[in-house]
Order: C-alpha cells, then structure tokens, then sequence
C-alpha cells in the first residue's frame, strides 16, 4: 500500500526525523543526494517535485531542460550511515510540462518503468522477476594514482596469502590461499561478521538476503545472494545493496569495491542475474509438457535467444567498463562464449539444475557485473528477451547450444566455430552502434540516450589508453 504524506510525517515525528534526504541516479549508475529540512517536505514537494541541474548528472540537454525530482515515498527509510536523524528516498525524474510533469525519458529508473510498461503492452508477461548475485571484495586499505611521475595503485588484504611472511605481532597465519577462499570458514574468514551485518541491515531495507559467503578470491572476495523481486523495485536494491556494502565496510575501517577485476590472477566480481518472466502471479517459463530442454517453456526458450542474440550489445550495458573485460577471460569461472547450457559456469546463459519446480524454473546472465547501472543492463535484458518472445528466436536453432560440456576445454579449432564475448570495452561500443534498435521500440531507450551512453563509454576508453600501464614497464623499457 503506497504511503500518504501524513503517515511520512508521523514516521518523521515517532523518529525525531530532522532532514528528508533524496537519493538520485546519476547516467553512470551512482547514487546523488541533497537534503532538505523535515518541515518543507510537504504536498507541494509531491506536485512539484524538487528543481535540479540534470546535466550536471551526466543526461543529454532536453528543449525543456527545467527537470524536477519527485519522490517515491513507498521506498522511505531511516538513513543508517549519517548523525542527523534523516529519513532517505528514491524517486523519478520529470521533465516540467505546462498541463502536466512527464517522465524524463533518460533517467534510469523511468528506462526501467517503461521497458516494463512495453513488457505488459506486448501481453507477454506482467513483470520480469530478478535475483542478482552481488560479488565483492573488501580491502584494508587501497591507493592509486596516474599522476604524469607516478602510475600504479596498491591494495591490501591481512587474509591475502601475499601477507604470509609479515613480521608483525596481528600475522597469525591463517591466510587464504590463492584461489581456495571458496565457502573458507573461521579464522580464515575474517569478514563474517561484517557481511552477517550487511545482510542484517540489507533486510531491514527490504532486501530479502538468499545467503552470503566467502568468494572463490583468496583477497578478502565476498558474495551476497538476494531473493526475486520484481525488475524496478531490484533496480533499487541493487542500489541500496552497493551503498550497504561500501558505507558499512568504510564504518569497519575498511573499503570494498564491487570493481569486475581488482586483483590480478584471482577470480573477478560479477553480478550474475538470474531471471523469469510472470503473468497473473505465475511463471511462464516452465515447461510443463516436459518437451523442451531443461523443462524451459518455449517462451523462456525464446527470450534466452534474445539474449543470446543482441549479447554483444547487451554487453555495453551490462559490462560498461573498461575493467570489465579483464573479468571476461577464461580460467576463473567467468563466461566469454555465447551460449546456454544446464549448470554449466562456462556458459554466459547458465539453466540452474536445482530449480525444479515450475515457480522457481529459471536461467541467469552470467557476464554483467556491477560497474553497470542496474535500471538500464536490466531494462536492456529485458528488452532483448521480448525480442527474442516476439520474433520466436531458438538459441539451439541458432547455434548457441545447448552446451552441456566445459567451452574452456575446447580445441584452438573448435573454439572457432563458437560465438565469443566481445573482447572489450570498444567492441561491445561497435556492436550497440550495430545493434540498437530493439533498445529503442515502445520508446524505452531514447536514441540520444544510446548515442551518449556510447560517447562516454568512448572518453572512458580513451582516457585508459592513454595511460602508460606499469606491465608496460616490464615488457619494453629495456628494448
């Protein structure tokens, strides 16, 4: 039941609430703030919503350029990272009409409405059904630097195995071998308590926490696993989870990146999502004549070869850095085929073998990570899923599996004939210039918005490129 502005006000006086606090979405997928008095939050802050600069945040200038802010009080809570007494929301963005606001059609949170706006107009589905995995790793302390002297950073970690041989008196030598840190226990697991809290404060947000462990990473890797939950409402989340986990590593003394690849030669971070389609409260991708493989129904059948399709595309917005690529790389359990397969980690499309039953069938995305910004890689999945939906596309029929073997054993010559990941950044920009139309129908993503995404994709490129790398050092300063 949505929130009245009156029940706002009781929370705000049973709480000694003293600043209303607005979190926004910037293009690259960060959280913005600005705050304001408990008293002026009135009627008038719903009507009109709070005036703001918008390409300040990174969006393409607008003819009507005068945008507001207008909260969402349904997603109100109690700010836990700050002094002052402060009550926290979301909300969307609209563009300032004279009869009336209209959404802003670049803001991510109104992307992800309308794709799934275009989900129900299709008579598809009535919502997508998310469940991101949420990999990370906390360091002790980290620096860097590309100054013209100096380029390089440093990362710490008391368990990392590079810690063995310190002289100190806090060395008690349980650290944790180089790859080996998988479901690690105590002592070895020095984070417990510090992901339990993260968990325990994820749920008082409502974030239904799955569970969390040690990660694969023997540098301080993490994982936290949420339940479903529908794509806009796991937009969100994915948001309050990234401040969780960064706000309450920093109150520990510590800091924790969700970066796809910090550490060289260890298991990278990614973001797996797993994915279904519901219509009158029901899943529509089981099978229930038990004809099809893995028991998925020919429409989820179909929106995988969607996916599997416009994947090179769907890449820049689901893995939008440049570091994302140097997760993508075989030998530690990340995808770089396109392709399906039944529990199968090799697979950038992975069928969960233990999800049997007919509400729980479903399949996860195994490349994107969590530099994206979640409204627009879930509404982009999403939008390639109906593609596949609407123009039947078969992922066998197409070649793209079912690849029930390891694809990192394959043969030099064998690995030919199987589609790859892009290999970059700037390959995954030149196949959404290709590719961008299915982004576009029911007008979900503005073509200016795809045409600024790329640019700033492009500067980032650019930007790393032109910075000499300390491997650079190794291989050639003596030529």
């Amino acid at each position: 039941m949505s929130k009245t502005i009156k029940q706002i006000h009781e929370l705000c006086k049973e709480n000694d609430i003293e600043i209303i606090d607005f979190k926004m979405v910037d293009i690259d997928g960060r959280w913005r703030h600005l705050s304001i008095p408990v008293e002026r939050f009135t009627e008038d802050t719903l009507k009109y919503g709070i005036g703001f600069d918008g390409s300040n945040y990174g969006y393409a200038a607008v003819e009507k350029s005068d945008m507001v802010f207008i909260p969402d009080m349904d997603t109100a809570f109690i700010e836990p990272f700050v002094e002052t007494p402060t009550l926290t929301m979301m909300g969307n963005v609209c563009v300032i009409g004279k009869e009336e606001n209209t959404r802003f059609d670049q803001y991510p949170r109104n992307v992800a409405l309308s794709a799934v706006d275009y989900l129900r107009e299709q008579n598809i589905a009535d919502d997508m059904f998310i469940a991101p995995e949420f990999e990370f790793h906390i360091f002790d302390n980290v620096s860097y630097n590309t100054s013209p002297d100096y380029v390089g950073y440093t990362i710490d970690a008391v368990q990392a195995e590079w810690n063995s041989g310190v002289q100190c008196d806090e060395n008690n030598g349980y650290q944790v071998r180089h790859k080996a840190g998988y479901h690690c226990s105590l002592p070895n697991d020095v984070n417990f308590d510090l992901r339990s809290q993260m968990c325990n404060l994820m749920k008082k947000w409502g974030v239904e926490v799955k569970y969390h462990h040690h990660e694969v990473g023997g540098p301080a890797q993490q994982e936290i696993e949420v339940e479903l939950g529908d794509l806009v409402k796991m937009a969100d989340n994915t948001m309050i989870i990234k401040y969780i986990i960064k706000n309450l590593a920093n109150a520990y003394g510590k800091t924790a990146t969700l970066m796809p690849k910090p550490v060289m030669a260890e298991a990278g971070n990614g973001m797996h999502v797993h994915m279904l389609l519901k219509k009158d409260g029901k899943s529509i991708f089981y099978d229930y004549s038990g004809k099809n493989y893995a028991t998925l129904s020919d429409e989820a059948l179909w929106f995988m070869g969607g996916i599997l399709k416009h994947c090179p595309s769907l890449c820049a917005f689901t893995n939008p850095s440049t570091n994302s690529f140097k997760r993508l790389v075989p030998g530690f359990e990340a995808p770089v085929t396109i392709g399906y397969a039944t529990s199968n980690r090799s697979a950038v499309i992975r069928i969960p073998a233990y999800a049997k039953s007919p509400e729980s069938k479903r399949f996860e995305l195994r490349n994107p990570d969590a530099t994206c910004n979640p409204y627009y890689a879930y509404a982009a999945i999403l939008m390639a899923g109906i593609d596949g939906i609407k123009n039947k596309i078969d992922p066998a029929k197409n070649g793209w599996g079912p690849f029930d073997f390891n694809l990192f054993d394959l043969s030099d010559e064998e690995k030919k004939k199987v589609q790859g990941l892009p290999k970059s950044l700037s390959e995954a920009l030149e196949a959404l210039e290709k590719d961008n139309e299915y982004l576009q129908v029911g007008g979900v993503f503005p073509k200016r918005l795809i045409d600024l995404w790329i640019k700033r994709r492009k500067a980032d490129i650019e930007k790393v490129n032109a910075i000499p790398n300390p491997a650079e050092f190794e291989l050639y300063y003596d030529l």
